[in-house]
């Protein structure tokens, strides 16, 4: 496996959903990231693709088949609505299929170029039976399950950096030794009942950079050796920022972005794929959650591209 030069990012007008005033949910940075990064000089125009929604019959492999009719038909109840905190519309629904199909590709292209990103993505709260926290559709499990289906990898690794315990592919998991989940989060933070990952890191609250980085170095590097995965999902959420206001961990940008260098170069030092999802960040200034984005992108396109 070798780096291309043309480092494969998936985007689309859909991901930025119109939302109610005052929703908490930062859609925006959906579209200023792309701009940014071009804006900067990061990724060029051709390296951009957008994608159809992704057909059923991917999504039922790690989806129940009552949840993605009744999801698809706008039938889910409205407990079941209020945990997942969008209001259900056609468009949304549409957006959740998309984003999956635009992780499968990128972990399709990543199998020929080392690296991808999903300018989107990282949806582990939904459940193989139902959405929680933001997510419908469990993209980065939709993708694993794929790639082992049609026999494009084996032995697969989630690495999910995210703030908050990817409690749905856990779930979706918990019988699959073939993928290893591997989540470090905040222990006080949502969701309230944690599942049990392969490998969970449940960190306190106020850790800093230095706290963070010395558990990553320690434990990421042991579970590669170990479990020896020949592919790799990497949930780069920025809300473990000081100034998240859903996180309640004390990095700085300068730390996250250790963070990611730290990650891209072990993975780079094995010769492993790996798809980037953006994740959680969900700072009260636009400029800081994209900056943080933005510095994923640097990390991993210094190391891969």
């Amino acid at each position: 496996m070798t780096a291309s030069p043309q480092i494969p990012v998936a985007y689309s007008e859909s991901f930025v959903l119109p939302l109610p005033p005052g929703h908490r949910f930062p859609m925006a940075k959906y579209a200023e990231l792309p701009r940014r990064l071009l804006g900067a000089g990061l990724v060029k125009p051709e390296w951009f693709f957008s994608n159809p929604p992704m057909k059923a019959e991917r999504v039922l492999r790690v989806h129940t088949a009552d949840y993605v009719q009744r999801l698809q038909n706008q039938l889910l109840t409205r407990q079941e609505v209020r945990k997942i905190g969008f209001p259900l519309s056609s468009a949304l629904i549409k957006r959740e299929f998309m984003l999956a199909e635009a992780t499968w590709q990128c972990a399709l292209q990543a199998l020929n170029t080392g690296l991808s990103f999903n300018i989107a993505g990282g949806t582990h709260h939904a459940f193989s039976d139902h959405g929680e926290g933001f997510c419908l559709l469990n993209d980065i499990a939709i993708a694993a399950v794929n790639l082992r289906h049609e026999s494009k990898a084996q032995r697969i690794l989630i690495v999910d950096l995210d703030v908050h315990q990817g409690n749905g592919s856990a779930e979706i998991f918990q019988n699959t030794p073939e993928v290893f989940t591997f989540s470090m989060h905040g222990a006080k933070n949502y969701p309230v009942q944690k599942q049990q990952s392969d490998l969970d890191i449940a960190l306190p609250p106020e850790t800093d950079d230095a706290a963070y980085l010395q558990q990553l170095q320690f434990h990421l590097p042991t579970l590669l050796d170990n479990f020896a995965p020949d592919f790799v999902f990497y949930l780069a959420g920025v809300d473990v920022l000081a100034s998240d206001k859903l996180g309640k961990l004390q990095m700085t940008l300068s730390g996250c972005q250790q963070r990611d260098a730290f990650v891209y170069q072990q993975l780079r030092n094995r010769q492993l794929p790996v798809v980037t999802v953006m994740g959680g960040g969900y700072s009260p200034e636009l400029n800081t959650v994209v900056t943080a984005h933005m510095n994923t992108f640097r990390a991993g396109l210094q190391i891969y591209a």
